[in-house]
């Protein structure tokens, strides 16, 4: 009921959003958009999207405008009154405006200025998704045509090898590719019209656009033509590795600019203004908002939430423009299943450790640490155990992928002196060292034993299924998986496993690889976070401490207050730990996924609460 009554309000709005500014659209300063928006593949139209982002931006404008007067306004900020001396000196007396007159002016400078940064931005997204998805076609694409090589052995039928390509999720954005191919076919009757039309609206018009076009005129041209270019296009593919790991580092040097613009120079700004309002001589008057609040609690409030929602979109644009098969996704299952799986699966541990971390933060709030303190300690509670289980998931299914790669060359070596496939993998398993898979491989062993009927081919296809259910590693998906589609189209089991034997090496030397570059990131992540603890912990205890002995000294009163000093080291306090919290996400996004981020973020937080508590700031 709730969620029917948030889509029609959610409709209502947009239907309000595109009457009011879908003409933009039709602009010429939009033109470089909307030929990003093509490689982007939205959802939404672009009207309808160009639409939300002009709604977004005057919502912005609008607050900006409003937080200037409102600080410009109270009754201890002398904004108006510096501006307007400003103004005096700098302008004609006879056009000097009042201060009044020019907070004004000031309000709406930084009101247009931010709505027209969050249109930029609007545009800025359309760009990095876009390059995020020719990177990952481009990285996927090799293998696609080695797959579709394959497919044509054993079937003419090109919108069959399409579709057989678009099921499979090994090849990440050349499979959506492939699906929107299909798609575009069914509207329109036919599937050279849809070829054309991704082939025209894909973001790799280096590499996908002309394979279209070509896969297209050989496809016209008879089964021998096509097969005959798939072969030698799949080899010249594979022979360009140099351009995969090139689109690979496209992929951080997105990370670099999110982290870059999104959440370090916002971060340092909110440092920055606290540290500028602890300096400011003399004391905070009190706002008219309910509570009295000063505006340098304000500020430091304000400056926090700003931090970890900066953090945030940082965390869900990573996650977004990531390569799809970068993190895995674990499902929980239902029941006793939940508790009994909570060791091992992180999904379940996010549920099973919830109530302890709430009880937990419930515990030390009645001890009398102060609420902050207690969230954030709760926090921490839950988020250590939670992460601890993803990073010893990972290494299992690292290890998983190590032993798999192995077993699969072993058994395309078996399938290669025609061998048939239950006693290939039999032989491989008896002449590959396995340790972590020993149980799974000798359960498929046993049953695709039992499939020595002519007519048993659903019955093997059952039993690699089973096996990749106990697998449940993306690159056993992504790979033995291939094998069914294979044999659905009755494809040679010979260059069925070549083009698995291949795909498998490839797919595992690339997630090593942006494994890798990802490690990068961590120690920047975690470099930049404790240097901003230890440069705050030094002006809060070093800098304030000498500006209040100076004063001290010399009596001359133009020095820190010592109540003032008291009061700046909680703010610096929040402001540090919204920093750590949002570097965390980063850091855990990028790493692997958002149950790491919830190590990284705990393990941040908790090192910035024992050293501001070891400073005796709290």
């Amino acid at each position: 009921m709730s969620s029917r009554v948030v889509g029609r309000a959610a409709g209502h709005v947009d239907r309000g959003l595109y009457a009011l500014f879908s003409r933009h659209a039709d602009r010429p300063r939009h033109d470089v958009d909307r030929d990003r928006y093509r490689g982007a593949a939205l959802s939404v139209g672009f009207d309808m999207y160009l639409s939300r982002v002009y709604g977004l931006s005057w919502l912005v404008g609008v607050f900006a405008f409003g937080t200037v007067l409102f600080v410009g306004s109270a009754p201890s900020v002398s904004v108006a009154e510096t501006a307007g001396r400003i103004a005096t000196v700098v302008l004609p007396e006879a056009v000097s405006p009042a201060p009044g007159s020019f907070l004004i002016l000031l309000g709406l400078a930084f009101g247009l200025f931010a709505k027209r940064l969050t249109v930029t931005a609007g545009g800025t997204y359309l760009r990095w998704r876009a390059s995020a998805r020719r990177a990952s076609i481009e990285r996927s694409l090799p293998g696609a045509a080695r797959y579709l090589r394959a497919l044509a052995d054993g079937s003419e039928s090109r919108h069959e090898m399409v579709r057989t390509v678009a099921e499979q999720d090994a090849y990440g954005e050349a499979s959506t590719s492939f699906e929107r191919v299909l798609e575009t076919a069914a509207l329109t009757g036919s599937l050279d019209t849809g070829l054309r039309r991704i082939a025209r609206e894909t973001p790799s018009r280096g590499m996908l656009s002309p394979f279209l076009l070509r896969f297209r005129e050989h496809a016209g041209g008879g089964a021998e033509s096509l097969q005959g270019y798939l072969r030698r296009e799949s080899r010249m593919l594979s022979h360009q590795r140099s351009r995969a790991r090139q689109r690979a580092g496209e992929y951080t040097d997105l990370l670099a600019e999110l982290f870059l613009f999104v959440l370090v120079l916002p971060a340092l700004l909110v440092v920055v203004a606290t540290i500028t309002a602890a300096l400011t001589v003399g004391p905070s008057g009190a706002t008219p908002l309910p509570g009295s609040p000063t505006v340098e609690g304000l500020l430091v409030y304000g400056g926090s939430a700003f931090v970890i929602v900066a953090g945030g979109a940082t965390a869900f644009l990573v996650a977004e423009l990531r390569p799809p098969d970068h993190a895995r996704t674990y499902e929980r299952p239902t029941g006793i299943a939940t508790v009994t799986t909570a060791a091992t699966n992180p999904a379940s541990a996010a549920f099973v450790f919830a109530f302890p971390a709430a009880v937990v933060a419930w515990l030390l709030w009645l001890s009398g640490e102060p609420t902050t303190d207690a969230v954030l300690l709760g926090y921490s509670a839950y988020g250590f155990p939670v992460g601890a289980v993803a990073v010893k998931r990972e290494r299992l299914d690292d290890a998983k992928d190590r032993e798999i790669r192995e077993f699969v060359h072993a058994v395309a070596g078996h399938v290669g002196l025609g061998n048939p496939l239950g006693t290939a993998v039999r032989r491989a398993a008896d002449g590959v060292d396995v340790r972590v898979l020993r149980a799974d491989i000798d359960d498929l062993v046993f049953r695709l034993s039992l499939t020595a009927a002519p007519d048993a081919g659903d019955a093997r296809r059952a039993a690699l299924d089973r096996f990749l259910d106990r697998v449940g590693t993306p690159l056993a998906e992504q790979t033995v998986g291939l094998v069914t589609g294979a044999i659905d189209v009755g494809s040679d089991a010979e260059t069925t496993f070549e083009t698995l034997q291949a795909e498998i090496g490839s797919l595992y030397h690339q997630r090593k690889q942006l494994r890798s570059a990802m490690l990068v990131y961590v120690v920047i992540g975690w470099t930049t976070a404790v240097l901003l603890l230890a440069v705050v912990l030094a002006v809060d205890v070093f800098l304030l401490e000498w500006f209040v002995r100076v004063g001290e000294q010399t009596g001359t009163g133009a020095a820190i207050d010592r109540d003032v000093v008291d009061a700046s080291g909680w703010r610096f306090y929040l402001v540090t730990q919204a920093t750590m919290l949002a570097c965390g996400w980063f850091v855990g996004v990028a790493s692997r996924g958002r149950y790491e981020a919830l190590f990284h973020s705990a393990a941040l937080v908790m090192i910035c609460y024992i050293s501001f508590a070891g400073a005796g700031v709290v």
